[in-house]
């Protein structure tokens, strides 16, 4: 069995202004690539509905001078879970969902064979991390989802029949706990009620209306092949590539890949979204951006508080298979994102993205107190 653990978001709440900004977007990151020792590092700048910036450095697999483009592709990890949400809602305003949508009331063949809390957890739970999945699956179910066996969707089917048996973590609604397990199973409702795979459904209903043509499943490129960046770990102080991904029984949560350019044109429909709509209507734009009184992390998205998105809300998301490293940060009242993305996972590679989206922030907001 492979030994990858599930993905992780490490959720980051420091202020990202810093000191004077840079002039060179390409020197600025292969400084940050050098000091945090990483194969690659990129980023993709937003204002006002375009890409006003963009650079990457370093190469795509250590030990093969190939180097990254601006057009390479890069797992996305977590950040896949705001897409995840964004399909729900879609299903949500046609009526074929409710964000009350129980998993009993798509699943009734589940009754009485998961346990009896979870029957009555609804969609928004799910999409907000409080309906008590467990942060872990169960070793059994995690081994079991490592074969892959059968399609996708028969995967999911089995890996959350597996995970509702138990107990749930905490009582649904009395808290949050980060879980991968728990947008499998929105991701399960959704191929439930259309008879198609969520890969299927997240292709035709997301990627090809916002153009995102590099967008994927698993690690880009060919195995053998440095076509596209490879992932890399940290190994007794080695940098080792690795072609790997978390199995697709997951995916929901966080196995999709794009270019940089292409994951912007998914931000720049947030941004817009709450104001003119577009993919959704501006309220339910609003819904996923707003977490519970007193939490910060809505349907797919942290919000934060930061000086520099106006003095008002800033959404972010990031994430990792462990072998690579994305963030996303949007200040939506300044119409303006940053993406930051590392084909490596770990407290560097974290460092380096932030300190590139910090960078980004200076040059592209110079009112930044």
């Amino acid at each position: 069995m492979k030994l990858f653990p599930p993905l992780i978001v490490v959720l980051l709440l420091t202020a990202l202004v810093q000191a004077s900004p840079p002039a060179d977007t390409a020197q600025t990151l292969e400084s940050l690539r050098k000091s945090h020792d990483l194969p690659a590092l990129a980023v993709v700048v937003v204002k006002d509905g375009t890409i006003q910036d963009r650079a990457a450095v370093g190469v795509r697999k250590l030990g093969d001078p190939t180097p990254v483009t601006t057009r390479d592709v890069f797992h996305i990890g977590s950040c896949t879970k705001s897409m995840t949400a964004t399909l729900a809602a879609m299903f949500i305003e046609e009526g074929k969902l409710h964000w009350d949508t129980t998993i009993a009331g798509v699943f009734p063949e589940v009754k009485g064979k998961i346990a009896k809390p979870y029957e009555k957890v609804t969609v928004e739970q799910l999409l907000r991390h409080r309906g008590g999945v467990p942060g872990s699956p169960p070793a059994a179910a995690w081994k079991r989802a490592w074969e892959q066996a059968g399609t996708p969707t028969h995967q999911r089917a089995e890996f959350i029949a597996a995970v509702l048996q138990d107990p749930p973590q905490a009582a649904p609604g009395s808290k949050m706990i980060y879980s991968n397990q728990g947008y499998s199973v929105v991701g399960a409702m959704l191929e439930k009620i259309s008879g198609k795979p969520w890969e299927t459904l997240i292709t035709e209903r997301l990627f090809i209306p916002l153009g995102m043509k590099t967008a994927g499943f698993g690690p880009p490129g060919t195995v053998n092949k440095t076509d596209q960046p490879w992932g890399h770990t940290r190994q007794a102080g080695a940098i080792i590539p690795i072609f790997q991904d978390n199995p697709p029984a997951i995916g929901p949560g966080g196995t999709v890949h794009c270019s940089l350019d292409d994951l912007a044109r998914f931000v720049i429909a947030h941004l817009a979204g709450p104001h003119r709509g577009g993919l959704l209507k501006p309220e339910t734009f609003g819904r996923l951006h707003s977490p519970p009184e007193g939490a910060d992390y809505a349907c797919g998205w942290v919000v934060l508080k930061r000086d520099w998105a106006g003095n008002s809300k800033a959404l972010m998301h990031n994430g990792t298979n462990t072998m690579w490293y994305l963030v996303m940060w949007l200040a939506p009242e300044r119409n303006f994102a940053v993406i930051s993305a590392t084909n490596i996972a770990g407290p560097e590679a974290e460092k380096a993205c932030d300190e590139a989206a910090s960078a980004m922030i200076r040059k592209w907001l110079p009112k930044v107190p």
